[in-house]
């Protein structure tokens, strides 16, 4: 009877040592992860394969002090935000963590290959998560938002059936009906905001007799330049005839003119046989 009830003790006290030293991460506390080494495993009670590992992560923990890293989950029921936050897609998912440097773990899920992984470095082999996609980012900060959105929805879509003993399809509609609503009012707000901080330009329009007095002036004007063309080229054929007129006349003075030089000669011409005939 001593023995069975000092072995009671002792497992029960070994029990809640390898508790003791697995640590719970919430969204509260999950930056003390940032500092130091850790393995974080990412888990939920309804999850069979996380149970299945619960046993291996309960013993490999009692190893924290000898490694000298911690040890912690996080349920994502509890903390839906750092399942977003860590981006995880499958469960269980165990990230080993350095100084702020994250890297996912896919090696075999048993106590003896996390303690390899951890004292021999293994995790130096392995490629860190990208930095656009480190649980510190703003952009993972984001998406652990709608993290937290989806968990209320959820809720509240529970409560509405659950509870309220509304039909699914009651909870879908009013669903719908508030993302519109929703939509339409962070339109108008984002609307009147970009007109107040790029306000639209307001062009001044005429008076509509203006454009008519325009056209008629543009018409006179064009008028008035077809008579100015037309008058220059009237011109222009005046002063060609008049220098054709002038290109004849010298033309027929200068034929006159060798006429009379002939006729003289022809006098000469004409004395001189009389007097020989004299």
């Amino acid at each position: 009877m001593k023995w069975s009830l000092c072995l009671v003790v002792v497992l029960w006290c070994s029990l809640y040592t390898v508790q003791g030293r697995l640590q719970r991460i919430t969204e509260d506390n999950w930056r003390d992860v940032l500092t130091g080494e850790w393995m974080v495993e990412f888990f939920a009670p309804w999850c069979p394969a996380c149970r299945a590992l619960q046993p291996a992560w309960d013993e490999f923990s009692g190893w924290s002090d000898d490694l000298e890293v911690g040890i912690a989950q996080v349920d994502v029921t509890i903390s839906p935000g750092l399942s977003g936050r860590f981006m995880v897609t499958a469960l269980p998912t165990i990230f080993h963590v350095k100084d702020g440097i994250f890297r996912q773990y896919r090696g075999a899920r048993d106590k003896d290959s996390f303690i390899s992984y951890v004292e021999e470095k293994k995790w130096m082999s392995v490629e860190p998560v990208s930095s656009w996609k480190s649980p510190d980012s703003f952009q993972m900060t984001m998406v652990s938002y709608f993290f937290k959105l989806s968990m209320v929805l959820r809720n509240v879509h529970t409560t509405l059936t659950e509870d309220y003993k509304l039909p699914s399809w009651a909870s879908y509609v009013a669903f719908a009906l508030a993302t519109i609503t929703l939509g339409g009012v962070l339109g108008l707000i984002l609307v009147c905001c970009i007109d107040c901080v790029y306000p639209p330009r307001r062009e001044m329009h005429p008076p509509k007799n203006e454009p008519k007095r325009e056209d008629k002036k543009d018409s006179d004007v064009e008028e008035d330049d077809i008579e100015d063309v037309d008058g220059s080229e009237d011109g222009s054929q005046d002063e060609m005839s008049q220098q054709e007129e002038d290109e004849d006349g010298s033309q027929e003075d200068e034929g006159s003119q060798p006429e009379d030089n002939f006729r003289p000669e022809e006098n000469r011409s004409r004395r001189r046989k009389a007097r020989k005939a004299d």
